[in-house]
């Protein structure tokens, strides 16, 4: 049995007959062929998988596509301007060295757009509670820290 679905990806209207218990996060890398949005533990407790869905970061490995039936979703691959130019907040992570091995930075980075648009002045303290939902094991999270104070004020939070 399969579900109609229909949603907008990256500013793209999508439709596609899904299995109504396919994971958005599933949906993403598999039927739109979107891997930039990783799959890391399944159980919503890596961020790995954060894409935004209606303007808000979401861990697509605990959502059904279905329940993203008319929305927006944004993943890292939307992010990218049409000329190629990168989202603040990912040049922030490059500029600061906020990646080491890369697998948790779509995630990341889509989580930390999400918090400087909530709390556009957020300090440090703020910014790690804020990402406590994304774990990363390689960069002491202090140059992550420093990336997304930078991307705020280029963002102009």
């Amino acid at each position: 049995m399969s579900v109609s679905l229909e949603m907008t990806v990256n500013g793209n209207a999508v439709r596609a007959d899904v299995d109504p218990r396919t994971l958005l996060v599933d949906f993403l890398r598999n039927d739109l062929a979107l891997t930039g949005t990783h799959v890391g533990c399944d159980t919503a407790q890596c961020g790995a998988c954060t894409v935004h869905l209606d303007g808000q970061a979401v861990k697509s490995c605990n959502v059904l596509a279905v329940q993203a039936q008319g929305a927006s979703v944004v993943t890292i691959e939307g992010l990218v301007a049409d000329d190629g130019t990168m989202h603040p907040m990912q040049s922030a992570f490059r500029d600061c060295h906020g990646l080491q091995c890369g697998f948790c930075t779509p995630g990341m980075v889509m989580s930390a757009i999400d918090l400087v648009n909530r709390h556009p002045q957020a300090d440090e303290a703020a910014i790690r509670a804020g990402l406590e939902g994304n774990l990363c094991r390689c960069t002491g999270y202090h140059n992550i820290v420093k990336a997304v104070r930078q991307a705020a004020t280029v963002m102009g939070k």
